[in-house]
């Protein structure tokens, strides 16, 4: 139980700062699908992939005081901030579970958008579809997001850089 804790800890210890819970579930199922070692389960949700499995693992490790929630007020909705305590750094220090050295593309992926993040997720999680049955999930499931066929061309292109440099074929 407490080495998927820690897995979550060692995401935070190698990007620092995450930005949004929406980018958090996008970027944990993303590594999820390069075949990092995440086992949440997903289902598809109103902004994609979604775990409540990892919404409460982030609840639990919040009270523990192991990440640093901030919540700001933007304009007509809250934000929140993650970054790992100090609590949390010596609670991974005293723990054997090591993430494999991640940390270049957990934060090319930390450095996208949320909402580019929402469409990879999204593309990804209809990836046994063919690219045209994807591009109709996209406006249909997506009809509010505005997608473009453009910036869905854009995720097929970053998904495949993200699996070169992962060595994972798809």
């Amino acid at each position: 139980m407490l080495q998927e804790h820690c897995k979550l800890l060692a995401v935070f210890k190698q990007t620092g700062e995450i930005i949004g819970r929406k980018k958090l579930q996008k970027l944990i199922y993303i590594a999820k699908k390069l075949e990092f070692p995440f086992f949440e389960k997903y289902q598809f949700h109103i902004y994609g992939p979604y775990s409540e499995e990892l919404n409460l693992r982030m609840e639990e490790i919040c009270s523990l005081s192991f990440v640093e929630e901030v919540k700001e007020k933007k304009s007509g909705y809250y934000q929140y901030r993650y970054n790992l305590s100090s609590k949390g750094e010596e609670f991974l220090s005293l723990s054997d579970y090591e993430l494999p050295e991640t940390k270049a593309l957990l934060n090319e992926l930390n450095e996208q958008s949320s909402r580019f993040l929402e469409l990879v997720s999204t593309v990804l999680y209809f990836e046994y579809l063919s690219r045209e049955e994807v591009e109709d999930k996209v406006f249909t499931l997506k009809a509010k997001q505005n997608y473009t066929s453009e910036e869905i061309g854009k995720a097929y292109e970053f998904i495949s850089g993200l699996r070169e440099k992962t060595n994972i074929v798809s």
